[in-house]
Formats: C-alpha cells, structure tokens, sequence
C-alpha cells in the first residue's frame, strides 16, 4: 500500500539587495517579496510591510532604529520621515510587531 504525501501550498518568496540612489546595491538592506506584499528589511530586522490591500505596517520598535535604517525606510516608502511621521499620526501607517 502506497502513501499519498500532503501536498502543500508553496508560498513564493523573492528577496533582492536594495539600491542606493545611484543604483549600486546595498548590503545588508533587503526588499522580500511575498505573496501577501512586499517587506523591507534592515539586517535581520523586518521594519515596514506594504500589503497588496493598500495597508502599510512599521514595527512599532525598529521602523526609526537608525539614520542607515531611515535611509532605505525613506526610499522603500518613497517620502521623508516628517512624511512617515505624519503617517503614523493619521493612521495611514500601522504601527505594530513585525518580528
């Protein structure tokens, strides 16, 4: 008698270095694609979601870690902190745990 293996859904991830402004790629600052949206993550650190529904999360402890951080946070959201800031205060932007 033969078993059937379960077969499960393959979640499709993709995950790129970011680019600076001048297109050279950075280490240690990552775009992750996922199904669900598209993640931002610093080092080892999840800092801002952006889902297909149009609903944009920043960990609530790590979304302003660091300047390095703020940088590519700025690209991937394509605004300025002052801008980010504003997006938390109107409830734009959700703060929450992403790690």
């Amino acid at each position: 008698m033969t078993k059937t293996a379960e077969v499960k859904t393959i979640r499709k991830i993709r995950v790129e270095n970011m680019e600076s402004s001048n297109g050279n790629t950075v280490p240690n600052q990552f775009i992750v694609r996922t199904d669900d949206g598209t993640y931002f993550q610093s080092y080892s650190t999840i800092i801002a979601f952006k889902g297909f529904d149009g609903r944009i999360y920043l960990d609530e402890s790590s979304w302003d870690y660091s300047t390095t951080t703020g940088k590519y946070r700025n690209i991937f959201l394509r605004e300025n902190k002052k801008e980010t800031m504003q997006g938390i205060k109107d409830g734009r932007y959700i703060l929450t745990n992403l790690n």
